[in-house]
């Protein structure tokens, strides 16, 4: 009886413990609506228009253009990225793709989704779609892991006919992201998040060389890569129910005391 009162607190204990780690791993919340969101596209990385998780970005352009997007993600968020391409009335196949690149500009593969497809002749739109790999807080040196910061959205056509060069198109874009919390968390962290600088400061720091202003946008507590994630609850949970399955197991091999059969004097 002992034993099973002492497991049932425990066990207790364990639920209020796990129930904050529950509620971290819920999806994150989408973008406020405070501003509005862009309705214009970058022509390169260095004019990359800004957007944030959760708003739906739209743009005008021609087939032959590409444009661009940056967003934030951080430390165990897993982004998903989609793209819908409103093409005019009258065009032949058209074949679009939607690549994603790090802070570091390396092009990140996607889990899974349609990052390329084909519309069909006189088609009214194409809509394109990919998931990124969990980011992690740090990488080796080597690796391609995506990490914490900046990331660009590229959408172009990469095969069309040269009469369809040229017509004006429409392009939505969403980026969302899924917390996948400790399942995906690695020891370490990155020292700074990879967000590119946008300008350069006018005054000079006290070395003598000039900073960079860093993109304004992220998340509004600070970018999250460090040692806590919701898996130390868990480690702590296995490690309590290793001892109360080792005091379980003394306490039914050990007997109810002398045996019967042994005289008291003994």
């Amino acid at each position: 009886m002992r034993i099973t009162r002492v497991m049932g607190a425990a066990l207790l204990a364990l639920g209020l413990a796990a129930g904050p780690a529950a509620a971290d791993s819920s999806p994150s919340p989408s973008a406020s609506a405070d501003g509005d969101a862009p309705t214009r596209a970058g022509t390169s990385f260095r004019t990359a228009t800004e957007i944030e998780q959760g708003q739906q970005a739209t743009a005008s352009g021609s087939t032959g253009d590409y444009l661009y997007w940056s967003f934030p993600a951080d430390t165990g968020q897993r982004p998903t990225v989609k793209a819908t391409v409103k093409l005019p009335d009258a065009h032949g196949f058209e074949t679009w793709q939607l690549d994603v690149y790090d802070g570091l500009r390396r092009r990140q593969s996607c889990q899974y989704g349609a990052q390329t497809r084909t519309a069909a002749q006189g088609a009214g739109s194409v809509e394109l779609a990919c998931v990124l790999r969990t980011v992690r807080g740090w990488a080796e040196p080597w690796a391609n892991d995506p990490l914490p910061g900046t990331y660009y959205v590229r959408l172009t056509v990469v095969d069309l006919g040269a009469a369809d060069l040229g017509k004006p198109v429409g392009a939505e874009v969403r980026v969302d992201s899924k917390d996948i919390g400790g399942a995906a968390a690695v020891d370490g962290s990155l020292g700074k998040p990879l967000v590119p600088g946008i300008a350069a400061k006018s005054e000079q720091d006290e070395d003598g060389s000039k900073g960079a202003v860093l993109s304004s946008f992220g998340s509004d507590d600070g970018w999250s890569s460090g040692w806590w994630s919701d898996r130390w609850v868990w480690t702590g949970i296995g490690a309590v129910l290793a001892a109360l399955a080792g005091i379980g197991g003394y306490a039914l091999t050990r007997g109810s005391g002398r045996p019967s059969r042994v005289p008291p004097n003994v």
